[in-house]
């Protein structure tokens, strides 16, 4: 029998299963064939068959070339990244000769103002020393310290860099550094002290040009003569010669290495601070110097048996510090960096610096005893604003707060002075009068010291007695504004544009210097002066940068009207609150004393001294009731009478004189408006039986005032139609004193206390006429308002003092 047909070929179970998961069938060309071999595939040599084309390169290849492509890229960007962020800016090396004095910090010598040395204040430069002129262990000593293999690698220490790190990672901290000696003086001349990647980049590429330029040996002398060694000495010669007292080729093993132990932290071992430090240091230095044989242990053990002494210390700065702060500050800015060393002539006399000392230790220290005094200043200035002498506290090294230059405080009284000034430019004479009674200012109820009221009283003698009631009613005249606007144009720029009216009573802060330039333009006959304190400023070689261009004091009163207020100053001091500061000759003066007695002041002169004196506390607290015409004046006399021990008394040559005055009306009762007349309608100024209440700063006019201006017995009351009458030895310049002051009227009541401590009163606000409403009228119809007057309005502007101050 025949075998049946063949069936066509089908798919087989792996086929069939292949199938199933989505694989396509094989080809009839890739099925087997009967004979079970399989077809050669085209391309393929086979037996007889054309030989196949050669495949390209691996893949693998394609892939190592586009990853170093990849790496190449960003490597570059890398390194530009790198060039932006740390080569960018880096300085330039300069010359040799520059490398000796670039970043060098400043020195300054201070002359006072006739060529004397008073003292020297910043960086001390000794000779620039080489190592040929010194011992051998001194640069071995500082290598030993900072690179002992400074002489053995390159600009940068690639074996101490990994050593740091490896401790670094040990102990998980910065445990040790790796700069090298270079890197360290590239860092002092060039770059900042800030721990940065950019810095040591910075810090490695300036190293490497330093040593190409210079060579081992003269970087290490440029590291010795420009390092800093604390106390104020750079360079090995300063720090030998300040330390030790000599020169630094003479320095032994053991200052050696004191020496080179406190670059590491200069302000903290610098052996006047930290000797024992210092030392501990210094021993591991002088290990190393044994250990890597630069010296023998015998060398090693002396050392170490023979501790140096440090030389004596050098005169400080003593009576001048606060001086010196003040110049230093003000040479700096002057100079502008034209030279690295300066010598700064000063305006200071040392005789009148070394009385200004010795009047206010005194002062507080003695006549304070007691009295919750704890500080005071003085600043004394010539008639063209040098400054003489300048006393900002007590002890520099226990608070260099300079008291003249910097505090801020409150003037009371002595501010009036200003009032004043500006109520005789709007047209108030010395001998017009003035209501001293109970006034009301929407609330506001000023009183005198003691409560007591006088009823009507010149100006001037308002001023020399430092009644409130009438400053006030004087700076509600020309305006609280115009009082300002008078203090700023004479010096005293800390007062706002738009002050309330409690400046009449000193309530805004200011400085004792505003003070005194503000009263020289009194002194010099209404001419503004600018204190000074700096002369001239020169060059170590003479060359000079600065000069102080003398000229005509600003013309910023009128002449007439600085005549008058130096007159009625006058009397401050020959009859009024300020007869402790009475030398018996021409002067002129004004007390203050502040809220609760915080502050007291005397500022006074005479043609050819000015001087202000504060005293306080720092902390603002209370003084035992003390006032200007105490501590303060006293102060001011013993200095001034030293200043002025060799001048011959003279008077104001600049005094105008008075023109002839016109016929005037009789003055108003009840105002006082209009000039005082010769014959008034009061009997003598008595106080009430048994009263006899203070004025302001403690003066008491019913007291008996001697020859020397102390207060007599203050009990006494002076004779029925005797009339105030302050002794006087220069009256002959002025127009002649009344023969008696109008009494207070028996309607006007009188206060006990202190106007500091006033609370709420009963009396009413004044009028919408501009009167005080509880104020007695002279006739049955009020008084028109003076045209003058100005009572702020509720819509006005003013810059009140902080709320704490009451008044």
């Amino acid at each position: 029998m025949s075998d049946p047909p063949a069936a066509p070929p089908g798919p087989g179970p792996a086929d069939q299963t292949g199938a199933r998961f989505g694989r396509r069938p094989a080809s009839p060309s890739r099925q087997p064939s009967a004979a079970g071999a399989e077809p050669p595939r085209p391309g393929r040599r086979g037996p007889g068959g054309p030989s196949r084309p050669r495949r390209g390169a691996p893949r693998w290849l394609a892939v190592v070339a586009v990853t170093g492509l990849v790496l190449l890229g960003v490597a570059g960007l890398g390194f530009a990244w790198f060039a932006q962020t740390c080569l960018q800016g880096i300085p330039e090396i300069p010359s040799q000769q520059a490398l000796w004095a670039i970043r060098r910090s400043p020195g300054m010598t201070f002359l006072d103002h006739s060529g004397g040395v008073i003292a020297t204040r910043g960086a001390k430069y000794g000779q620039a020393v080489t190592l040929k002129v010194l011992p051998a262990y001194v640069p071995r000593a500082f290598l030993a310290a900072e690179d002992r293999r400074f002489y053995q690698h390159g600009a940068v220490d690639l074996r101490a860099i990994a050593r740091a790190a490896r401790r670094d990672l040990q102990e998980h901290r910065a445990a040790e550094g790796a700069s090298t000696l270079t890197q360290q003086l590239a860092r002092t001349l060039f770059l900042k002290q800030e721990h940065t990647l950019r810095r040591k980049v910075q810090e490695a590429v300036l190293a490497s040009r330093l040593e190409d330029m210079l060579g081992k040996d003269q970087v290490l002398e440029l590291y010795l003569n420009r390092t800093f060694f604390g106390a104020g000495a750079y360079g090995l010669d300063a720090a030998s010669e300040t330390y030790f007292g000599h020169p630094a080729s003479q320095l032994s093993l053991t200052e050696a290495a004191l020496l080179a132990a406190v670059p590491n932290a200069p302000s903290r071992l610098a052996l006047t601070n930290d000797m024992a430090g210092a030392m501990v240091r210094a021993r591991k230095i002088l290990g190393v110097m044994r250990d890597e044989g630069w010296i023998t242990p015998a060398q090693y053990a002396e050392a170490l048996s023979t501790p140096p002494s440090l030389a004596p210390p050098r005169a400080g700065e003593g009576d001048y510090s606060y001086i010196l702060d003040q110049a230093a500050s003000e040479a700096s800015a002057l100079a502008q960096g034209q030279s690295p060393d300066l010598v700064v002539r000063l305006t200071i006399d040392p005789k009148l610096q070394a009385a200004g000392l010795e009047a206010v230790r005194y002062g507080v220290q003695t006549l304070g005893r007691g009295r919750r005094v704890s500080q005071g200043a003085l600043v004394a200035l010539a008639p063209d604003g040098a400054i003489r002498a300048m006393v900002g506290g007590l002890d520099h090294e226990k608070s260099a707060f300079n008291r003249v230059t910097q505090a801020r405080r409150q003037p009371g009284s002595s501010f009036k002075a200003f009032v004043y000034a500006a109520a005789v430019e709007h047209g108030v004479g010395p001998n017009d009068i003035r209501q001293d009674s109970p006034i009301a200012i929407k609330g506001w109820t000023p009183e005198n010291y003691g409560g007591h009221f006088s009823g009507a009283v010149p100006v001037r003698v308002a001023l020399a007695r430092s009644i409130n009631t009438i400053s006030v009613r004087l700076a509600q005249e020309v305006g609280p504004e115009a009082v300002g606007e008078l203090a700023r144009r004479f010096g005293v720029t800390s007062i706002p544009p738009h002050p309330g009216l409690s400046i009449a009573l000193g309530a805004y802060e200011v400085t004792l210097m505003q003070m005194a330039g503000g009263y020289q333009v009194l002194q010099n006959g209404g001419g503004k002066t600018t204190p000074y304190l700096i002369e001239d400023l020169r060059s170590t070689r003479g060359d000079l940068i600065y000069a102080h261009a003398p000229t005509a004091p600003a013309l910023v009163y009128d002449n007439l009207f600085a005549t008058r207020m130096v007159q009625m100053m006058e009397g401050v001091i020959t009859g009024g609150t300020g007869t402790s500061a009475n030398l018996g000759r021409p002067e002129a003066g004004k007390t203050g004393t502040s809220q609760n007695w915080r502050d007291a002041w005397f500022i006074g002169f005479t043609p050819d001294m000015l001087a202000g004196v504060w005293v306080g506390n720092d902390d603002n607290s209370p003084m035992a009731k003390v006032t200007g015409g105490e501590i303060p004046a006293a102060i001011w006399k013993r200095f001034m009478t030293v200043a002025l021990k060799d001048t011959p008394p003279s008077d104001f040559p600049w005094l105008s004189k008075e023109p002839e005055p016109a016929a005037q009306a009789p003055p108003d009762a009840e105002s006082g408006a209009g000039p005082y007349l010769d014959e008034p309608d009061a009997g003598g100024m008595t106080p009430p039986p048994g009263e006899t209440a203070p004025d302001d700063d403690g003066y008491n006019p019913y007291a008996s005032h001697s020859g020397d201006g102390q207060d007599g017995d203050e009990d006494a009351a002076p004779p029925p139609g005797a009339r105030y009458a302050p002794s006087d030895p220069y009256a002959n310049r002025r127009p002649p004193a009344p023969d008696s002051y109008p009494t207070a009227p028996s309607e006007y009541p009188r206060r006990g206390g202190s106007y500091y401590d006033a609370g709420p009163r009963t009396r009413s606000a004044p009028s919408d006429d501009g009167q005080d409403a509880d104020a007695p009228q002279s006739g049955p119809y009020p008084r028109p308002r003076d045209p003058r007057s100005r009572y702020p309005a509720d819509g006005d502007t003013q810059d009140d003092p902080p709320p704490r101050y009451r008044y």
